[in-house]
């Protein structure tokens, strides 16, 4: 059987959960996820859980933070002026929002805190300083 290797083309089915269980995401429903091993398309830790792998199989494997999307960053929270905001909006802590860089690159945001002159927002990854959960199932190799 063949098994998958850097450079392969693959299909997974996968449930990523939490270390206390809770699911933040799922290919339940939908089509497998595709992807290409080593081309930094998916997270260093569930890319090198897929190698070695053969159709068929089914494994659960822990990804530590550092293999995940790494520790928080205080240096991607950022304070906002709250004159920025359009007039009608009201700032809401939990709100998304997108912002863009100087090169035109776009970027989800969370709303951390809101003061009367500021508004501090949050450009870590929401899976950020988390330990994740994988149970992957390998569907194709191409």
């Amino acid at each position: 059987m063949q098994k998958v290797k850097s450079g392969d083309t693959v299909k997974v089915h996968y449930h990523g959960k939490l270390n206390d269980g809770s699911t933040f995401d799922s290919s339940e429903g939908r089509e497998p996820l595709e992807f290409t091993v080593g081309s930094g398309q998916v997270i260093k830790g569930f890319d090198d859980a897929v190698l070695l792998m053969v159709v068929g199989d089914k494994i659960t494997v822990q990804i530590p933070v550092e293999n995940a999307y790494g520790e928080r960053n205080d240096d991607m929270m950022m304070e906002y002026p709250r004159s920025e905001f359009p007039a009608e909006m009201v700032p809401e802590i939990g709100m998304e929002l997108q912002m863009s860089d100087n090169q035109g690159n776009i970027f989800p945001v969370v709303i951390a805190e809101v003061a009367d002159e500021m508004v501090v927002l949050d450009a870590n990854h929401p899976l950020a300083g988390e330990d994740l959960v994988f149970e992957i199932e390998l569907v194709s190799i191409a």
